[in-house]
């Protein structure tokens, strides 16, 4: 069964987010309270060189099985919900299969809208080093694979409870 295994936040722009019993999403901004909330990018490399760009990582997610395999790898530290900068963590939902503009309904109110993957930076290594390699494998015709999860943009705002 598909869930939400934690929702997690940060003020500022620090690598992790803190879990909490529950976020707001609001329609056309984000995570409330969050450093990444806006209607205009706010991932601070992006907003240096683009700072009129619309902000398509509104939202964060990570699929929680990713955790198991990076505990197998040896990153413990990365394996904990919002450790790695999701808001959401779930469970049971193949969120790296899910096609761009795919409309996510989480609880009874909000929509959220896939705008692609994320793509992995050195941010991680510096977190724990290897990590940025953990997060990329490769498929059998050498195309590839990036396991950070995904991003949204929110379709229609509300509470999103753990």
């Amino acid at each position: 069964m598909a869930k939400v295994l934690s929702v997690n936040i940060s003020s500022t722009h620090s690598f992790s987010k803190d879990p909490v019993d529950s976020i707001t999403l609001i329609e056309g901004i984000g995570v409330q309270g969050d450093a990444h909330a806006g209607e205009k990018v706010q991932h601070l490399f992006v907003v240096k060189k683009h700072p009129e760009q619309p902000n398509l990582r509104q939202v964060h997610l990570i699929h929680s099985e990713l955790f198991e395999e990076l505990k197998e790898g040896g990153f413990d530290a990365a394996s904990k919900p919002g450790a790695i900068g999701e808001n959401i963590t779930t469970v049971g939902v193949k969120l790296l299969e899910l096609p761009v503009n795919t409309k996510l309904k989480i609880g009874d109110e909000v929509i959220i809208q896939i705008t692609g993957l994320r793509n992995p930076c050195a941010q991680l290594n510096k977190f724990q080093w290897g990590l940025m390699a953990a997060l990329i494998s490769h498929d059998s015709e050498g195309h590839m694979i990036r396991k950070a999860g995904i991003m949204s943009v929110v379709l229609k705002g509300g509470k999103v409870n753990k």
